[in-house]
Parts: C-alpha cells; structure tokens; sequence
C-alpha cells in the first residue's frame, strides 16, 4: 500500500485524471480482471461459475478483483437472501461500453499471441 500523501500516489491520480488511457490501464490492470470482465460480457454468472472458469485464480485473489470491478462501477454484485446463499455478477452500463474494446483486444491477442 502507498502512503496517500506519497509523491507517486499523487503522480498516479494527476496522470489518471489528465489522461484517458492511463485511467483505463489503471481500471482494467490485474492478472484476472480482463477475463472476468470477458465473462461477464455474455450475462450474469455466479461465483462458483466464475471460479471454474479461472482455475488457476485463488478465492483470496478472484475476490479482490471482483471487489475492485466492482468499486471502479464496472460490475455489479446481486447477492440473493437465499439458503444457501447465492451471488451473481453482471457487467454495469459502464462496464457493457467496454464490449467491443475487449472484443477488439480479443482479436489481436489471438493474431499476436503465437509471434
């Protein structure tokens, strides 16, 4: 963690809100929240279908990601007063405007990822 009053933290928040590219990086950086946010594109899933998606994610880190998503207004958490408990996660109206810009980063991992 930083120290809020650090100079790095400050130069951090000023290039973010100076520069659309370097908010949109700092949103979507993490190992995982790429392909949360690819998985989501299709609908709401529960957690459990979330965690066989990523087998390779710890709870302690599928977690973290979701509640960043989420606190960035990316993806919205629906918990149901059920037994047993039941949650679902579903991209936002904000989170949706991202469709085809993951679609797009889709396309050229795929042409890319071999060379």
């Amino acid at each position: 963690m930083r120290k809020e009053a650090s100079t790095n933290t400050l130069n951090k928040k000023n290039l973010e809100a100076d520069c659309g590219m370097a908010y949109a990086m700092a949103v979507l950086s993490g190992r995982w929240k790429l392909s949360l946010l690819g998985y989501l594109i299709d609908g709401k899933l529960r957690y459990g279908e979330l965690k066989k998606k990523l087998p390779g994610i710890s709870e302690r880190m599928l977690i973290t990601q979701l509640k960043e998503l989420q606190a960035d207004g990316l993806i919205t958490r629906i918990a149901y007063p059920e037994v047993p408990p039941r949650v679902e996660y579903q991209l936002t109206e904000k989170g949706s405007s991202l469709k085809n810009i993951l679609m797009e980063l889709d396309r050229w991992g795929e042409r890319h990822k071999g060379s």
